[in-house]
This record gives structure tokens, C-alpha cells and sequence, in this order.
């Protein structure tokens, strides 16, 4: 009768049976390999962790700064309360969940055009890729004040001035940053956050086995039954993962509104908490609002963490 063989014992961790020293051995080793990690988590502990416990205690208690105010004191669900109640902060998620909406269904679209373009080798195409870059690149703030003040301002920005040069009437009238401040912003937006997901679509894109694709030109597939069966199946994970990326960074987007339109007419959530905390000086309904942003924000990642792993799978 064959004797079973046990397996050997792992790099990392002693095998049942051995010596109490083997496993203070192993865990002293352990401990070497954790230890300089030590400082970074404990950062990131003080840095995150630390303020957001701040907020959320201070998003149960009535506190604020006015001069007529009640003493501080618990208010229990007071301020989500009024998050939720109140006309101006219902306007502040409406304009928020349009803002979103709008920016990343047409980010995504222009990004999948331009990744496909992009996939097919010509003259300066890497020259081109990096123009297309850099408008992520650009600081939000900078990207903002530049728009604002640049290119759609009243009078003396780019728009005007080209729009003046052809003639169209009443074009030095038209006012961009006060008569339409959202869709101002969702256009700086989408020229900002564009390039973002092109290269996540790019990147899928040339994942793709390109046999497949002369297999399928030889079968006689035109272009368009090429994208619909082939290339967009490929890039769906990836489109879904820039889809919910670019939503839970324009859900937190604050610069382009300061920078633009100071919240005239187009004030988001981050906005609003900053109105709150700053010029209201409401404290707890200002944290009561940045819980809800965060919560709101996990959920999404939440799905992007979903979408990353299924993309891994599938690469294994």
C-alpha cells in the first residue's frame, strides 16, 4: 500500500507540528516585513480616518458659530433632517445628479470615439495622445478660473471673440457664466475629464486580440458589426469602470463651480458644504452633508471595486 505524502510547509509559514520557536520565528519575520508599512498606515489613519470620525460626531450635534445661536448640544438625526428637507439643499443633489449625468454620458461617448481613433497607428499619434492628455493634467481649480475667465466670459473671452468674428449677432451679449452657469461647467467638465477616460477605454482597446478582428474583416463583417459584436463586448468592463470613476469624481467636484460661477445657479452638494460650513457657519448640518457625500461616494466605489475585480478575472 503506497504511502501518502503530506505537503511540504510553506515559505511563510511554519507547518503544524513544529516547535513553538518556529512560529515566534516566523512571526518576528513577519513583523520585519510589516514594519516599515507601519508609518504610512498610521498616516493614513491621521490623515482620513481621524477627520472623518470628527465629522460624522459633529454631523449628530447642533453647533454653529452665529452669534444668536443655541449653546452646542446633541441633536441626534436633526441635521439629516434638514439635509433632506430643505428646498435648497434638495436643488444642490438635483443639480448634482444632472451635473453627473450629463458630464460623464457625454465624456464617455467622446472618449470611446477618440480611443478608437487613437488605436490606429498614423503619423504623431503619440504626439497626439499627449495633447489629448493634458487637459487632465491641469490643476481643477486652474481649469476653472481658465474657462471662466478665458475662454466663456462675457465681453472679452475666446467664445465672444470668435463668435464676433463671424458675425453672429448679439454675440457680446451672451452670457455663458450667469444665464447658463451648469451648462458651463458641464462643459469645462467634460473637456477636463475626457482624456480620463479615454485612457482607461484605450487601454481596453488594445487588450483586444487583433486576430480576432482580421478573422472577422475575412468573414466580410463591415466596420459597424465589427464594434457592435466585437469591440464594444471587449470594452464594456472597461467603459464601465470609467463610467463609475469619472461619476464619483464629478459627484466631489467643488473647483469648477468656485471657480466659475461661485454656486450662482448651479451650486452641487461640495458646494453646499461649503456654503454651510463657511459662510453659515452651521456646523452640524454642513457635516451632516459631508456624511451623506462620503456614504454616497463608498456606494459608488463600491461598484468600481466590483467592476476592477471582474476585469482582473478576466484577464486570469
Amino acid at each position: 500500500m503506497a504511502s501518502v505524502t503530506a505537503p511540504p510547509p510553506t515559505a511563510t509559514e511554519p507547518a503544524a507540528g513544529r516547535p513553538p520557536e518556529a512560529y515566534k520565528k516566523w512571526g518576528r519575520e513577519s513583523w520585519k516585513l510589516r514594519a516599515p508599512l507601519l508609518p504610512a498606515l498610521i498616516f493614513l489613519i491621521v490623515v482620513t480616518q481621524l477627520p472623518f470620525v470628527a465629522t460624522l460626531v459633529m454631523s449628530f450635534m447642533s453647533w454653529s458659530a452665529q452669534p444668536d445661536a443655541p449653546e452646542r448640544s446633541f441633536a441626534g438625526l436633526d441635521n439629516f433632517k434638514t439635509v433632506f428637507t430643505t428646498p435648497a439643499y434638495r436643488t444642490a443633489v438635483l443639480n448634482t445628479i444632472e451635473m453627473t449625468v450629463v458630464v460623464v454620458g457625454v465624456s464617455a461617448v467622446l472618449a470611446l470615439g477618440i480611443a478608437m481613433l487613437l488605436n490606429h497607428a498614423f503619423i504623431g499619434r503619440g504626439l497626439v495622445r499627449t495633447m489629448m492628455i493634458a487637459p487632465f493634467l491641469i490643476v481643477p481649480i486652474a481649469a476653472a478660473v481658465f474657462w471662466g475667465n478665458g475662454i466663456l466670459m462675457t465681453g472679452f473671452g475666446l467664445v465672444d471673440g470668435v463668435l464676433g468674428q463671424l458675425g453672429v449677432p448679439g454675440a457680446q451679449d451672451i452670457a455663458f457664466l450667469t444665464d447658463h452657469p451648469k451648462l458651463a461647467i458641464e462643459i469645462e467638465l467634460i473637456w477636463q475629464w475626457t482624456p480620463f477616460m479615454m485612457l482607461i477605454l484605450l487601454a481596453g482597446l488594445q487588450s483586444q486580440d487583433p486576430e480576432v478582428l482580421e478573422a472577422a474583416s475575412i468573414d466580410g463583417c463591415s466596420g459597424w458589426q465589427t464594434f457592435v459584436h466585437m469591440t464594444l463586448p471587449h470594452v464594456r468592463r472597461y467603459l464601465e469602470l470609467s463610467i463609475v470613476l469619472g461619476t464619483i469624481f464629478i459627484v466631489q467636484n467643488f473647483d469648477s463651480v468656485l471657480g466659475m460661477t461661485g454656486g450662482l445657479n448651479s451650486t452641487n452638494v461640495p458646494f453646499a458644504v461649503y456654503e454651510t460650513f463657511y459662510s453659515a457657519k452651521d456646523y452640524g448640518v454642513a457635516s451632516a452633508l459631508g456624511v451623506v457625500v462620503v456614504i454616497g461616494s463608498l456606494i459608488i466605489a463600491t461598484f468600481a471595486l466590483r467592476v476592477v475585480s471582474s476585469l482582473l478575472e478576466e484577464e486570469n
